[in-house]
This record gives structure tokens, C-alpha cells and sequence, in this order.
């Protein structure tokens, strides 16, 4: 009975004491501190540093990955690993990891936070619609820590957040992007300004998108254009002929050929008596 309870505690002890053993094996890694990104796009490069100053093990080689992703060609044997971005844009922002591989250990890594502002890289500048159509609008940026999306009405200088209280407007978001979707377009209060802004932790940053909502009719304006202009120029027509001049119209009881002058009808007279003389 004894030996057991000897036993017993010294397990005991062992697992107690083993994540203090297990952290003392662990490597330790020097890494570089968060970095922000300028919002003006100096284009000052930016370099990442880690440097493994303890290891139980010997490590095989590093690597470098971003947002969980390997960067290629950054492995390397050498203890100090660097990565350098040389034209730091908000598209560069994000989590990247710094992994050592052992040969008889598992791999260790250090994670080094890059932030900069959100920046709208794509959006629609207008959408135009019939009414009683569906809109669909979005926005989609870069930069990290992913941002917080909100949609508003923009008018004039004023501004409301847009909520789903009618039941036509959906929002969706999902990290780097955000969509807007509204059924059943009225043409009365929908069309206008509509604002999409990200914001993190770092700034804050919006661009607009002009609806425009058409009548039912629209598809129909270009053949009621055409049929407008062929009835103004039959009308046109039918004016001219009604306002012509009598003396352009030829009258069927006078005689088609020349008429004949006094002076032909006395030469004619003239040649009778010469002849009755003779």
C-alpha cells in the first residue's frame, strides 16, 4: 500500500512538473515588434527580423509565412531570418510568422503583426436598375486587422446607417469584404448615395456608390423616340400639302398645250386675202 501511494505521487508530480520542463525545452525566438504601415504610402521598406537564440536541438532551417501562408523562397539554414518588404502598401499588412523546422523537435515560430488602414480597392461607382429589380452592391479592401463594415445613406451632408426595418436591405460581411444587397427597388426612395466604410484599429476609410432606379418604361423610351419622330414628320408632311399655293396645282379644264397669240391668228388672216386677191 505504501509503494503505491509513492508511486502515485511521484506521477503526480510528474505531470505537474512537466509543461515548466516542456516550456524550458521550448526554443526561443527574438522577433520583431508590431509594425504600422504609414497611411501615405512613403514607401520606406519595412523589415521583418527573427533570431532563435535558444534551441535543445538543432534546427534544420526557417521560413517565413504570411496570413497562413508560405512566402516562397524565404527558407533559409541561417539562424537570423529577415523578410523585407520594399514598397510597403496596406495590400503587405497582415499576420506573418517566422517557423524554425528541428530534426528532433517540433517546428517553433514567432508571429509578428503588420497594420495598416483599410483601403477600398474595389467598389461599383453607379448601379442602375428598373424598378422592382434587385441591387446589389459591395465593397472590398485590404489592410489588417480586418475592418469593421457599416453601410449608410448619404444625403447631402447628412447621413443615416441603413437598417433592414423595411425588410429590402441585407448586409453581409466577411473579412476584407461586405456586400449590400436591396429586392424590390422603389423608385421613389431608393435611388441616392450609398456609403461603404471599413474601419480597424488603425483608421477609417469610405467611397460611395450612386443607385439609380428606372421606370418600367425604360426599356420601352428608344422605339417610343423613333415612333415620336416618324408621327412628327408625317405631320410635318401633311401640313406642307395642306398649305401648298393654288397656283402650283394644274387645273383639268385648261388646255395642256400652248395657247395660241393674236399675232399668230392675224399672220394666218393675212395669207387668206393674198391669196383670194391672186
Amino acid at each position: 500500500m505504501h509503494s503505491n501511494a509513492v508511486m502515485l505521487a511521484v506521477v503526480l508530480l510528474g505531470n505537474l512538473m512537466l509543461p515548466f520542463i516542456t516550456a524550458q525545452n521550448e526554443p526561443k525566438i527574438n522577433a520583431s515588434d508590431q509594425i504600422i504601415l504609414p497611411a501615405d504610402s512613403s514607401g520606406t521598406p519595412v523589415t521583418l527580423q527573427c533570431n532563435i537564440t535558444t534551441a535543445h536541438n538543432p534546427h534544420r532551417e526557417s521560413f517565413w509565412m504570411k496570413n497562413g501562408q508560405e512566402i516562397p523562397k524565404t527558407r533559409t539554414e541561417q539562424r537570423n531570418t529577415a523578410y523585407r518588404i520594399a514598397k510597403p502598401r496596406a495590400d503587405d499588412s497582415g499576420e506573418y510568422m517566422c517557423v524554425y523546422t528541428f530534426e528532433m523537435a517540433p517546428n517553433a515560430n514567432a508571429t509578428i503583426e503588420v497594420k495598416a488602414k483599410p483601403d477600398i480597392t474595389g467598389h461599383k461607382r453607379s448601379e442602375n436598375k428598373n424598378e422592382g429589380e434587385n441591387a446589389m452592391l459591395y465593397c472590398k479592401s485590404v489592410g489588417y486587422p480586418h475592418p469593421t463594415w457599416t453601410w449608410r445613406r448619404v444625403d447631402g451632408t447628412s447621413s443615416a446607417d441603413i437598417d433592414n426595418s423595411t425588410g429590402r436591405f441585407f448586409i453581409t460581411n466577411r473579412d476584407n469584404y461586405t456586400e449590400l444587397n436591396i429586392v424590390n427597388l422603389d423608385i421613389n426612395t431608393d435611388p441616392g448615395k450609398y456609403e461603404c466604410n471599413a474601419t480597424n484599429v488603425i483608421g477609417t476609410t469610405a467611397e460611395i456608390t450612386i443607385l439609380r432606379v428606372r421606370s418600367h418604361l425604360a426599356p420601352l423610351w428608344p422605339f417610343l423616340g423613333v415612333l415620336a419622330e416618324i408621327i412628327i414628320l408625317v405631320v410635318i408632311i401633311v401640313v406642307y400639302e395642306k398649305r401648298k399655293r393654288p397656283d402650283d396645282i394644274i387645273d383639268d379644264d385648261e388646255p395642256v398645250g400652248p395657247m395660241k397669240t393674236n399675232s399668230t391668228n392675224n399672220h394666218k388672216d393675212k395669207n387668206i386675202r393674198q391669196r383670194n386677191t391672186k
